[in-house]
């Protein structure tokens, strides 16, 4: 009996030798790929070989520890690179504590986000951070742990491995640029200790800060103006380029470098599937530039890009980059030496609430135009509402041919969506805003930008009926672009405006907190009720999603068009892949529009309602939409 046991547990470790030796030839394979890339970039940056063979010996280690659920994730990952650009990817951004208490709530929500199609989900920021100075979560004090309120790191590997059960991938923040000031890095550099004043930006006096003030921008020149502050303890200034509690990392010391890079690879390791870089542009500072958008940054995004490819294959990154389509094209990388492997559509955003706001589509068409130039490798993900302000960065070069002024046009478009002009059904608030220069940012739900909060708040059925329309339409609209969509939590169920963070002294003087409520789950109980405004929204979205997966045209990397409609207020956008073909009508005005194309090549049918329609001058009603795909 002895010796059978022996023997069987003799045999299971020669297995698990044999499953260990197989898995490391794996890694070696992977390594011995990137190896002279990875160690030029890193000598190009740093110039220390003692720091890259350190690097190269963590990135061993966390293979090592990354289990084995996560390997085997990896190497489906690997063999089908495309995965994420399938017609079935649906996105939803939410906050742990206000969509479902912590982490364990969210576990126990995963069901209804399988009911309304999602199979990605953003974990918005979570990580520890110092209450009242966190600016929403993005100044994290400790990159290894889960703030308290919300649950442990046990909690989130318990999360994501119920997510892959159920074919959900989960995304979260990694905040890059900046640590905390209540850091362990910046409570020892606010000691004096030099080896950690080295991992930030000190300096004893104001001449270089005030060499750097002359070409950097300030982000938020209204709330926290200027790019450096005076830390007392250390007599020194500090870099921190966003807010005075958030000090920037000193990308130039290869100790930073790494020790990202292991939290980086130690959060991958819980089983997130994308990490999303915040504020990537930021992350490399140099003397007399606007410290945005340097060559090192890219360096550092492709060095980035390898150790995923080498350690953690199936982790996909996506960058924050708030520029125009066709100038954050760079942080995509090149075909044989890509970077992101996704980016957000940011000005696209901005763009769609213009054409809201104008019922003119042209602006939104020539951004259209220019995002569907671009290679269809290029995923960009796709959304109305995100958990930020609305920043108005149009292209005005365009709208100046026009006769339309910047400063004026932003201040009709902060008027309108305050519900002030143009006949506006809106409701919001203003953001940043500057007494000086007039200018503001705008928060709101899409809900509420929509009409729905001033319906409901009026008992105005007529309105509720337009601004359901208005809403459906919009989603429809963004499900046409080329990319992925994503929802912001609550907006399934059209989530009006939250003005109660104006009683908590942390958050009342962020107004963005006003589309940050907390989720409304007995409104859950109408979705399936059509008398209901969460029942119609969330049903009307439930059939465009259907659609969206069922059809091929919908895939990321379709063929992707617009056509002229010779009416100002409808947009139309062609698909096309594998030989399926879908156009999509959408009317941004508050009145029935005809659109004069001229679309010959065949019978189309409706998707929505099955209805058999040519594509030539089509009667668009009033905030309608069709779908019309060619039999």
């Amino acid at each position: 009996m002895k010796k059978t046991l022996k023997k069987k547990l003799l045999k299971n470790k020669k297995k698990e030798a044999a499953v260990v030796t197989e898995t490391m030839q794996v890694y070696k394979r992977r390594f011995e790929k990137h190896f002279e890339e990875l160690q030029w970039l890193y000598t190009e940056l740093y110039g220390n070989n003692s720091m890259f063979a350190e690097l190269c010996d963590q990135m061993e280690s966390f293979y090592r520890e990354r289990g084995a659920d996560l390997k085997s994730l990896d190497f489906q990952r690997e063999t089908d690179p495309g995965w994420y650009k399938r017609n079935d990817m649906l996105g939803m951004m939410l906050y742990i504590d206000n969509f479902a208490g912590d982490l364990k709530g969210v576990q126990s929500k995963l069901e209804y986000l399988q009911k309304c199609n999602v199979n990605y989900i953003h974990l918005m920021p979570f990580l520890e951070t110092p209450k009242g100075r966190s600016d929403g979560g993005y100044a994290v004090s400790d990159f290894r742990k889960v703030q308290e309120n919300l649950g442990t790191m046990e909690d989130l590997d318990s999360l994501t491995a119920a997510c892959h059960k159920k074919g959900i991938r989960v995304c979260m923040d990694f905040v890059m640029n900046h640590t905390s000031e209540d850091h362990e890095w910046a409570q020892r550099a606010r000691r004096g200790d030099g080896e950690y004043m080295s991992r930030y930006f000190f300096f004893d006096n104001d001449h270089i800060p005030s060499l750097y003030e002359k070409t950097v921008p300030q982000v938020f020149p209204t709330t926290a103006p200027g790019n450096f502050t005076w830390v007392e303890e250390a007599g020194h200034f500090v870099m921190t380029t966003f807010y005075p509690y958030q000090w920037d990392l000193n990308y130039r010391n290869p100790r930073v470098f790494n020790e990202m890079m292991y939290n980086f690879l130690y959060l991958a390791n819980r089983g997130i599937d994308i990490i999303r870089i915040d504020a990537v542009p930021y992350i490399w500072k140099e003397l007399n530039t606007p410290c945005r958008n340097l060559p090192q940054v890219h360096t550092i995004v492709r060095i980035m890009r390898m150790i995923c490819e080498i350690v953690c294959p199936s982790v996909l990154l996506l960058g924050e980059v708030v520029m125009e389509p066709e100038k954050v094209v760079p942080y995509f990388g090149t075909l044989d030496k890509p970077e992101c492997h996704m980016l957000y559509n940011v000005t696209t955003m901005a763009t769609t609430w213009h054409t809201v706001a104008t019922r003119d589509v042209r602006l939104l068409k020539r951004q259209l135009d220019i995002v569907n130039s671009l290679p269809k490798d290029y995923v960009f993900l796709n959304y109305l509402r995100c958990h930020d302000d609305i920043g108005w960065g149009l292209d005005y070069a365009s709208l100046m041919a026009e006769g339309i002024g910047e400063c004026s046009h932003k201040k009709y478009l902060n008027d309108y969506f305050q519900g002030f002009a143009g006949g506006s059904n809106s409701r919001g608030e203003l953001y940043n805003a500057d007494p000086v220069s007039k200018d503001a940012r705008f928060c709101a739900t899409t809900a509420s930008m929509c009409g729905i909060e001033r319906a409901g708040f009026e008992q105005n059925d007529g309105m509720m009926e337009q601004a359901i329309r208005l809403d459906l339409m919009l989603h429809a609209y963004m499900f046409m672009q080329s990319g992925i969509p994503m929802l912001y939590s609550g907006d399934e169920i059209a989530q009006v405006n939250d003005y109660t963070y104006k009683e908590d002294p942390y958050k009342a003087e962020d107004s963005r907190y006003i589309h940050r409520g907390a989720m409304k789950w007995e409104r859950i109980e109408n979705i399936t009720d059509l008398d209901t405004v969460e029942g119609r929204v969330f049903q009307g979205l439930e059939q465009l999603e259907r659609i969206r997966k069922k059809e091929k045209a919908f895939a990321a990397n379709a063929d992707t068009w617009t056509i002229e409609t010779w009416e100002q207020s409808v947009l139309c956008i062609g698909r096309v892949f594998e030989g399926e073909k879908i156009i999509g009508l959408f009317n941004f005005s508050e009145h029935d529009k005809t659109a004069w194309i001229n679309e010959t090549d065949g019978d189309y049918v409706e998707l929505l309602s099955g209805e058999e329609m040519k594509p030539i001058g089509v009667n668009v009603p009033a905030y309608g939409f069709y779908y019309l795909k060619k039999e």
